[in-house]
This record gives structure tokens, C-alpha cells and sequence, in this order.
């Protein structure tokens, strides 16, 4: 939150206010005359302005006409020893949010100020939630080279690799290139055309890329255009590509290479007029030194990379993102913004976000439902939150069969997810690492994967992952009772996701 200014030629009224506001943990601003004020306004701003009516140098009905005029939904307090009809109009009149006469009880004096900071919150987030849409948000370095990269790429068709942990908004950057770009609203207007290739099962990619004529395969009745015509004179985006199966790379490759591709089960020649952005959250130098991934089509893709970084790498957005999510989750869901305190925000910024941008919008949607009250403390936050540094301790999966209920007991608690409490209630959380020793169902964890290793399965990690990931999803939806969307929301995941996870991991049999 900005600092309240305060603004009086008498030393001791600047110094009274200023010590009543900080021990009520506002940041203050004192100013002697009206000129400095107005100098300030040029590189600051305040959360409430608090002024007197009659200074050496102008007056406190001026400054608030001023005032007004550049930041017309600050809260303005007049004070005046002059307590006169005239001054109370002039003042209401200029727009201020209240009138204070000296002398002044200094208790109501800061909780006037409180309700102007109140007001002045509520204003910024109704602006907020009825501003448009942004594209993306970021003040941090790192998203500020991103914006500059976006922009040089403007008027460029240049394939494009984003590269980034899942949830830091590969997809966002993706529409934005295409947006600005000759084929996008900059430009011919053409469509912009998302697939993720983790998604879809492998016998249906390949239709969906090329499309499929009809008799190409039992079920194809009609012909069917796929992804690459859909994209005719856009953008084609290829989400998380380092998944894509061998021989379909093998196609890829060759419409990036001639711009020519044929459906499934056809004959004539395709032209792609197409510009492929691809996006992974995989390293694909290594996926191409495991022999996962063609190091020719790794080329083609890698004309231009953008690394999007991950939150935790940005935490000075924290508190513009939180309240702008905070606006857009208030205006889907129909309700008033909620509002959040300062140690809230602190309490966010140091999280580490292992979801990213994801999981503090998810965060903020949770928070507009669940938190009682319009204005967010620390107690609202979600449990993953609460526990101070667990945020930052090293956790791994827990253990269980797929179709197993959870496990019940002192040494058996549920991982923290989003939205879920943690219990049972102990002074460790369960599954942390204390002096090198695990606890809890870490300690399972290690006598299963002991036993395992011992015992020479080749599969170890392949066995243990399925189980996790298996009862995470498993006890997901039974929570929601079977709603898929839901449950990936929960999760922190997206619904495309959970839908192939649960197809990998056999749970709809």
C-alpha cells in the first residue's frame, strides 16, 4: 500500500499524525506547504491525502482542486483550525472525502484516515475490475525483457520456442505474439489456433494436427480439417511439444520445412500458411540427448526462445497480479472484490508458487469464496500458505496405491494442496524433512522405495509416481465427487491434464 501523505506548515501536527499512523502500520509522508506536495506528484503518489486548509505558500482548497485534477479518486482530508460554513463547502464542494476541524481527537482522526485508505482500496480494485482485460502483467525485470521481446517480434513471423515451468503462462505469451504480430489484430486478423500435445492420445494427434479424410480409419465418417488448416493465415500454437511422439515429429518436421502436409489417409498436398510458436515446460536439449526428441526439428523450433520465468522469480508482481485476480474473480463469479491486507500480500510474495501465475489466480478464486470477510488477513489464506516457511522446505510424493483410500493415523496427514486442509493439526507438518530425517509419510515413502530398490525393480520411479500421482487425482475427485474440472482446480492442474493423467493411469476403469 502507498504511504499517506500528510500535509501541514505546523511541525507538530505533521509529527502528532505521523507517530498515530505508524503505530497503526501506515507508511506517512510529511510535507510543510502544498509546492512540495504538487513536485512529489510527479514521481509518487499516495493511498490519502491529509491537508490543511490554510499554509504559507497556498491554500488546502487549492491543492485539492490540483490534487483532483491529476489522481481524481484520491481520498482527500481537509483540516482547518478555521472551523467555518465556508470552508466545510469549499472543501466538499472540491471533491474531498471528509472534513476534520482542529482540534482533533486523534483516535477519530486515524480511523477517518482509515476509512479514506478503506475507500481508496475499494476504488482501485472497482477500477481494476472494470478496466479491460489485460494481456499480461509484470513490473519485474525479467517479464519487462519479455515485453520488449514480444514487442520486437512484432512484425516478425519468425517461429518462436517459449520456454517455462507449467503455469507460468506460455499461452498468454503465445496470443500476444500472435496479436501484434502481421497475422494477428495488428495485422490480417487471421486465427490463433492452440493445442496441447501432451493432451491428446497419441492415435488421435496426428488427425487432429493433419486432419483425416473420410474411410481414413474406422469411425472417420466425414473429412475433417485439422489444426494446421484451422490455422490457415494465424498462428499455430503447439503446447508442451517436448511430449510429442517420435513419428509424428517426423511430420512436423516436414511441414516447418516445406510448408506442404497431407490428412490422415489422403493424396493431394496440402499448403500450410501457418506460423508455429511452440512452447515446453521440458528441457529438449536433454529430451534430444535422450534420443526423445529430433535434434533437426529441435533447430527448427529454436529460431527464437523466450524463457518466461517462474513467479518465484518475479515476486514483486505478487501484489499487483494478487489484486487483479482478486477484481477478475469478483467480477465472474458476480460478487464485490474482496480487499487484502499488507501482511496478506507479504504472506504471498514469500511463497514459492511451485504452480506459478496458475496457482495464485486459482489462490485468488478460493480466497473470493472462502474468505469471510471483504478484507483478506493472513488467517484467510489457504493452508499451504499458513505454515510460514513450509512453503520453502523440500517435500516429496506420497505413497499409495490408486485405488486405495488414504490412509488414516498421526503419521499419515494429507499433502497441503490448494483449497485443502491440512490435517491432522501438528506441531511438524507431516512429510517435511527435520535434521535430514523424514517424517511422516516420508518416512513410508523411503521404506517403500528401500524395498523396492533392494529388491532390483528396474521401474522404481515409474512405480512409486504412478501411486502418487494416482492417489493425488483419486482422492481429487472423490473430494468433488467425481467433477473432473473441479478436481484439476484443486489440484492446480489443468483440465487437460487430469484428463490424460487419468486415461495414463487406468483410474476410469
Amino acid at each position: 500500500m502507498k504511504p499517506i501523505w500528510i500535509v501541514d506548515d505546523d511541525q507538530s501536527i505533521r509529527f502528532v499524525l505521523e507517530k498515530a499512523l505508524a503505530r497503526e502500520q501506515f507508511a506517512t509522508r510529511s510535507f510543510s506547504n502544498p509546492r512540495d506536495v504538487l513536485a512529489a506528484l510527479d514521481d509518487d503518489e499516495p493511498q490519502v491525502l491529509v491537508s490543511d486548509i490554510r499554509m504559507p505558500g497556498g491554500s488546502g482548497i487549492d491543492l485539492l482542486g490540483k490534487v483532483k485534477a491529476r489522481l481524481p479518486g484520491l481520498p482527500v482530508i481537509i483540516m482547518t483550525a478555521y472551523s467555518d460554513l465556508d470552508s466545510a463547502v469549499s472543501a466538499f464542494q472540491g471533491g474531498a472525502f471528509e472534513y476534520l476541524p482542529k482540534p482533533f481527537d486523534l483516535t477519530r482522526a486515524v480511523e477517518l484516515i482509515r476509512r479514506a485508505v478503506e475507500e481508496s482500496l475499494r476504488e482501485e480494485v472497482r477500477d481494476l475490475g472494470n478496466a479491460d482485460m489485460p494481456e499480461m502483467l509484470g513490473q519485474a525485470p525479467a517479464m519487462q525483457d519479455v515485453f520488449r521481446a514480444i514487442g520486437r517480434l512484432s512484425q516478425s513471423n519468425v517461429t518462436v520456442l517459449i520456454t517455462g515451468e507449467s503455469g507460468s503462462g506460455k499461452e498468454l505469451v503465445a496470443r500476444a505474439l500472435h496479436k501484434h504480430s502481421p497475422r494477428g489484430d495488428a495485422g490480417s486478423n487471421g486465427p490463433f489456433i492452440a493445442i496441447n500435445t501432451a493432451a491428446i492420445p497419441k492415435d488421435l494427434l496426428e488427425s487432429e494436427l493433419f486432419g483425416h479424410e473420410r474411410g481414413a480409419f474406422t469411425g472417420a465418417q466425414t473429412m475433417r480439417r485439422g489444426r494446421f488448416e484451422q490455422a490457415d493465415g494465424g498462428t499455430l500454437f503447439l503446447d508442451e511439444i517436448g511430449d510429442m511422439p517420435f513419428d509424428l515429429q517426423t511430420r512436423l518436421l516436414r511441414v516447418l520445412s516445406d510448408g506442404q502436409f497431407y490428412r490422415v489417409g489422403g493424396h493431394q498436398p496440402l499448403k500450410a500458411n501457418v506460423r508455429v510458436i511452440a512452447a515446453t515446460h521440458q528441457n529438449l536439449e536433454q529430451r534430444v540427448r535422450e534420443g526423445a526428441f529430433r535434434e533437426d526439428l529441435f533447430h527448427r523450433l529454436n529460431v527464437i526462445r523466450l524463457r518466461l520465468p517462474a513467479l518465484r522469480e518475479r515476486r514483486e508482481d505478487v501484489p499487483s497480479l494478487t489484486r487483479f485476480f482478486l477484481a477478475k474473480s469478483a467480477k465472474e463469479l458476480g460478487v464485490e472484490a474482496k480487499r487484502i491486507t499488507e501482511p496478506s500480500v507479504e504472506r504471498l510474495m514469500a511463497f514459492d508458487f511451485p504452480g506459478n501465475v496458475r496457482q495464485l489466480e486459482n489462490i485468488c478464486h478460493w480466497l473470493t469464496v472462502m474468505a469471510p470477510a471483504q478484507v483478506i488477513e493472513p488467517k484467510d489464506l489457504p493452508p499451504e500458505l499458513m505454515g510460514g516457511d513450509v512453503a520453502r522446505l523440500q517435500v516429496a510424493p506420497a505413497v499409495a496405491h490408486a485405488h486405495a483410500p488414504a490412509p488414516e493415523g498421526p503419521n499419515h496427514a494429507v499433502l497441503p494442496i490448494h483449497g485443502a486442509p491440512v490435517h491432522p493439526p501438528a506441531p511438524q507438518p507431516a512429510g517435511v524433512v527435520v535434521g535430514g530425517l523424514p517424517t511422516g509419510w516420508l518416512l513410508d515413502l523411503q521404506r517403500e522405495a528401500r524395498r523396492l530398490l533392494e529388491s532390483g525393480d528396474p521401474e522404481v520411479w515409474e512405480t512409486l509416481t504412478r501411486q502418487f500421482e494416482g492417489q493425488l487425482i483419486h482422492t481429487a475427485l472423490e473430494v468433488t465427487r467425481g467433477r473432473r474440472i473441479e478436481a484439476a482446480h484443486k489440484l492446480g492442474i489443468g483440465r487437460n491434464t487430469i484428463t490424460r493423467k487419468i486415461q495414463e493411469l487406468g483410474l476410469d476403469d
